[in-house]
């Protein structure tokens, strides 16, 4: 990738990543390579065709954005002045869509966790209802946009893991414990400009991890039925929270993931504090909560039984930023 020329000022200034930089074999895109490379190739080609290869697997998928109108995808240009992007979502099923990464892999997130997405349309759109579009967010949809620009879904079965996350103990989570990983937890990127971000990942990239409890036996699931529960469990909590502020979240360097960067198979990679910070908060981050395991075999069987493949696969910020 080309490194950019000279600014005025004389400094190097690296190129911004674009559609062909994508290295679909890097772990975190595996979740939506196979759609994301063919709308990469519809990308390249043009804007016009992008969103024809958008709107055709939205077509076929019917898929809610939340009030009962079946999403597409329109030319950012669609989006009318001084309209809110979530109330437009929630209006019309509209998702206005630049001809950028950042766009790109919003459009991934509706078909990989569309219940999710749809949830924080709802209440993001809910809150503008309420409180109209001021100089400021307000602290919900704040916490909102946090949640879909730069969430990953800790999906994990055991608490020690989790109470490693909340408490910054990072030696315990990605050291001692490294054998847990696709046995007791798994780290699932939902934030789109986390993925846009990892286009060139960096050390520090760090996400908000928004812990789930799930049961044992959500390991031996097929991705697609693991899909299904964490989308229907997390969308199911955004709606029904009756707060929801960005502390319920829990920092999570990304490429401290076991199996996510050959740099941290060496323990000493997670020895720089600059990164792997000790942690400041000692109240315990709010998770999700399944009610049982028995909840959970439902939903992967109802995703099995769907026939729901393999593959699975911000903008509530979009439109302003």
């Amino acid at each position: 990738m080309s490194h950019g020329v000279d600014s005025p000022g004389g400094a190097l200034k690296r190129a911004a990543p674009g559609f062909a930089d994508i290295d679909w074999s890097r772990p975190w895109f595996a979740q939506v390579a196979g759609r994301g490379v063919r709308w990469q190739q519809a990308a390249l080609r043009s804007a016009a065709d992008q969103l024809i290869e958008m709107n055709a697997d939205a077509s076929s998928a019917s898929i809610s954005t939340g009030r009962g109108h079946l999403l597409a995808f329109i030319p950012q240009d669609g989006l009318p002045p001084g309209t809110a992007y979530e109330a437009h979502i929630a209006a019309t099923g509209c998702v206005p869509t630049r001809h950028n990464l950042h766009d790109f892999f919003n459009a991934l997130s509706w078909f990989q966790f569309p219940h999710i997405k749809a949830a924080l349309s709802a209440r993001g759109s809910a809150a503008v209802d309420a409180l109209g579009i001021g100089p400021t967010r307000g602290g919900t949809r704040d916490a909102l946009t946090v949640f879909d620009e730069n969430a990953v879904l800790f999906a994990c079965s055991d608490e020690t893991l989790a109470t490693a996350l909340r408490s910054f103990d990072w030696k315990t989570l990605f050291v001692d414990e490294r054998a847990a990983w696709d046995e007791r937890c798994e780290a699932r990127c939902f934030g789109h400009a986390l993925l846009e971000k990892l286009v060139t990942p960096y050390k520090a990239c760090t996400a908000h991890a928004w812990i789930v409890d799930v049961p044992s036996s959500y390991f031996s699931w097929p991705r697609a039925a693991r899909d299904a529960f964490l989308d229907e469990t997390v969308a199911r909590t955004l709606l029904d929270s009756a707060e929801f502020s960005s502390r319920m979240f829990a920092p999570l360097p990304v490429l401290g993931i076991p199996g996510w960067w050959t740099e941290n198979e060496a323990p000493s990679f997670y020895d720089d504090a600059t990164v792997f910070r000790s942690g400041r908060r000692s109240h315990a981050t709010p998770g999700v909560k399944i009610a049982a395991s028995k909840a959970g075999q439902a939903v992967a069987a109802s995703a099995v039984s769907a026939g729901e493949g393999e593959e699975s696969p911000d903008s509530t910020g979009q439109g302003d930023g």
